[in-house]
């Protein structure tokens, strides 16, 4: 487990230590991280949040406090990805508090879960969520 230059809150629980890769990253008190999550550099993570097992919150993503990242979510940090680096751009995407997001999403860059938020299993959002919606689907509509 790969832990470097992390700033972790007190009561942070990592109960699968060996299992996480975690570097440069901001961790808020009494978060809890799952198994085989990774969470990279320029990363903020809330106080009081979970991260289930197989997520991965890259460079540029801020998860306020309180809030819930189901198994297997994956957040994008870039628009136009490019395999030598010339053209990559990084856009953060913040996650407002208390909001939460179900097993299996992903979550481009560039845009804003709103406070108290609910995105449905295996959601692609590609767009600005207002507080206190649901959103569901690939892309990921409002439902109620």
């Amino acid at each position: 487990m790969p832990i470097k230059n992390v700033k972790l809150g007190p009561d942070v629980r990592i109960p699968h230590k060996k299992l996480v890769n975690l570097y440069g990253c901001e961790i808020g008190e009494d978060t809890m991280i799952g198994a085989f999550v990774e969470i990279q550099k320029g990363a903020r993570i809330g106080k009081n949040c979970k991260i289930e097992s197989h997520s991965f919150i890259c460079d540029g993503v801020t998860l306020e406090n309180n809030v819930f990242i189901g198994h297997n979510v994956n957040f994008i940090n870039d628009k136009h990805p490019d395999v030598w680096g010339d053209a990559w751009e990084l856009i953060p995407t913040k996650v407002r508090e208390g909001a939460n997001i179900g097993t299996g999403s992903t979550i481009m860059c560039g845009i804003i879960i709103g406070e108290k938020a609910l995105i449905g299993a295996g959601s692609v959002v590609t767009k600005d969520v207002p507080p206190g919606e649901t959103w569901v689907g690939n892309p990921a509509r409002k439902i109620k």
